[in-house]
């Protein structure tokens, strides 16, 4: 009995340190952009983004995440409700790129291995690293120039994942981003013809599906079910 008992703790030890879910895959999906030009929708994707997604299931409520995107952003006065936009006629594009890490809370237990447990809404949030384009200089009315910065995000959202087959499995999620820069757009108030008078920092949302691949041994429990 002590053998048994030794070999179950050894198990759970060996599962939990070595033996945890891992999931990998990608992430297809629109981005959308909200600020001091163009429409003012908060869900409203226009541009197609994608990552690559890494996931670490610590038990059945909880998993760590990475991922690595891509996420282009535009925006187009000619879109706006707003009259004072549409008679500025201004528009951007910018491109992102994004290295974000958070944690993801299931409101049921998931788990892909389950013959019930393989489906469940989560929320999500974390901290990101975010490349992007800025300008940094007018050379000329109407023409600048460009060079890269980063800034931080807060990422935060929710989605529905699930099993599709065996160890494939899928997930519909809608991710918003709140930066603390207020230059996604171009706009600043350091050159006077970009300088449209926002105070307000700009946001990025990415919604769409992933599809992701599990591997690695179950969990203790789900050794011992």
């Amino acid at each position: 009995m002590k053998k048994q008992l030794l070999a179950i703790v050894f198990v759970c030890i060996t599962s939990i340190s070595w033996g945890q879910i891992n999931e990998i895959g990608v992430f297809i999906g629109g981005t959308n952009y909200v600020g001091d030009v163009g429409s003012t929708n908060y869900i409203y994707p226009n541009k197609i983004g994608g990552s690559l997604v890494y996931k670490y299931n610590t038990n059945p409520r909880i998993a760590f995440r990475g991922m690595l995107s891509l996420l282009p952003i535009s925006g187009d006065d000619a879109k706006a409700t707003n009259e004072i936009r549409q008679n500025r006629n201004f528009n951007f594009q910018n491109s992102l790129k994004e290295l974000a890490i958070g944690i993801e809370y299931n409101f049921f237990e998931y788990d892909m291995t389950s013959d019930d447990k393989y489906y469940t809404p989560y929320i999500h949030v974390g901290v990101s690293g975010v490349l992007y384009q800025h300008v940094a200089s007018e050379i000329t009315t109407g023409q600048y120039n460009f060079t890269s910065k980063s800034t931080i995000s807060i990422p935060f959202g929710l989605g529905f994942k699930g099993r599709l087959f065996y160890n494939v499995g899928f997930a519909f999620e809608t991710k918003v981003n709140y930066t603390f820069v207020d230059e996604l757009d171009f706009t600043t108030n350091r050159i006077p013809s970009l300088n449209f008078g926002g105070n307000s920092n700009d946001w990025y949302m990415f919604t769409g599906v992933s599809i992701v691949y599990a591997f690695g041994r179950p969990a203790c429990y789900a050794e011992l079910r």
